[in-house]
């Protein structure tokens, strides 16, 4: 197990900056095996969403507009928004900056967790795999 991947994929999965991607390129270019970096940064990210998505789900509101300032207009825009486009904009939970809110905001919308895995996981696994395709 690639331990310091894994680390790296899921702190840069939670609200806190990093990127795992770097790292991945590093190790498959140092010569590892493709499948099981694509396993353990999947994995990594995914639980680093799922913690996230949890922090949505669990905080209550105090939580929520003490620690991470989010208020109610803010709420509303997000359920707005989430209304609009729905459980499949998960699949963009990969992306710079709005990936993290969105596994949030899935949390404070209390989406299916299964949902939540299966949208998400499969997001992340793509772009994992094409980075390693496009650069492996």
């Amino acid at each position: 197990m690639d331990w310091p991947l894994f680390l790296s994929a899921f702190l840069s999965a939670t609200l806190l900056p990093g990127s795992s991607e770097a790292l991945l390129l590093l190790r498959l270019q140092n010569g590892a095996e493709a499948a099981p970096l694509l396993v353990v940064a999947t994995l990594g990210n995914l639980l680093g969403s799922l913690t996230t998505y949890l922090l949505g789900r669990a905080g209550n509101a105090m939580v929520h507009a003490r620690w991470l300032r989010i208020d109610e207009t803010d709420m509303a825009r997000a359920e707005r928004w989430f209304g609009r486009w729905g459980r499949s904009s998960l699949l963009l939970a990969w992306l710079p900056i709005v990936g993290d809110p969105l596994c949030l905001i899935a949390g404070l919308m209390r989406v299916d967790p299964v949902s939540f895995v299966l949208l998400v996981g499969a997001g992340k696994l793509a772009r994992y795999a094409s980075l390693i395709w496009l650069f492996g």
